[in-house]
């Protein structure tokens, strides 16, 4: 398979889902993909190379609710066993760089900018670090650059677009961000007026969807249609921070 159609057909399908995010529905299904690779029934938790991967990045809190509920008992105590052994040796080594630091009053009363304390700081660039969420964004920037090629080159993916429901707030955000990098200047404008409104109409969409199953719980409704607001919570919520607040946890398949 040539490498463009890596990301042409998952984005082809994305679209053709008519989902609230063409970018949502990518995120669930290589964030599944990742949970089967590290947890699945291929036992890439046996393998040494992988778990160094796993143990060097660690997960996040998000990750390791999600890994619990996968399932694999087994597979996350391996991950945990050989995580801690690497966690424990690196918590030392910061033990053994602290000193107290002497801090005027002056600095006392204002806001640190950074961290002062070598164990704080450790601890933090762990936060920032998870396995699947770093190959995550690999590939998701792959997937905003097939995106924009899209767009710009094929006719029928930038009408199907235009046509669509648009994006969650979140990744538009990262869309608007990608374009004002990478496009030219005098592309700019014709690409912005079209998002912008395919924006604006489906926040309208969904706001109304939202404020009609309001009304249907006012007992003068209760025999009118629901129209397209029986699952506008859930919608609504995408929208608005994108994920799918409705999906049920994600499982190992026996």
């Amino acid at each position: 398979m040539a490498k463009e159609k890596l990301y042409t057909i998952p984005l082809n399908d994305a679209v053709n889902a008519q989902d609230e995010c063409p970018f949502c529905y990518i995120e669930r299904q290589l964030e599944q993909d990742l949970m089967d690779f590290v947890l699945g029934s291929g036992s890439s938790y046996m393998e040494a190379d992988i778990r160094d991967l796993t143990d060097r990045a660690g997960f996040c809190r998000t990750h390791f609710k999600k890994m619990f509920d996968y399932g694999n008992t087994l597979g996350n105590a391996w991950i945990l066993k050989t995580h801690y052994m690497r966690t424990i040796a690196e918590m030392k080594k910061a033990f053994d760089s602290y000193s107290p630091a002497r801090i005027s009053l002056k600095d006392r009363l204002k806001k640190p900018s950074g961290h002062a304390n070598p164990v704080s700081e450790w601890i933090a660039e762990r936060d920032d670090s998870c396995y699947i969420c770093n190959n995550f964004e690999k590939e998701y920037d792959r997937y905003l650059d097939t995106f924009m090629t899209m767009y710009d080159r094929d006719s029928d993916f930038r009408n199907r677009i235009q046509n669509s429901k648009g994006f969650c707030l979140s990744h538009f955000g990262d869309l608007c961000e990608y374009a004002e990098q990478h496009l030219k200047d005098s592309e700019k404008k014709a690409f912005f007026d079209a998002m912008f409104k395919l924006m604006e109409a489906n926040m309208d969409r969904l706001s109304e969807d939202v404020s009609w199953m309001v009304e249907k719980f006012d007992y003068r409704n209760k025999d009118a249609d629901w129209k397209n607001s029986k699952d506008a919570i859930q919608r609504g919520m995408q929208k608005l921070k994108g994920g799918y607040p409705a999906d049920p946890p994600y499982k190992q398949a026996k």
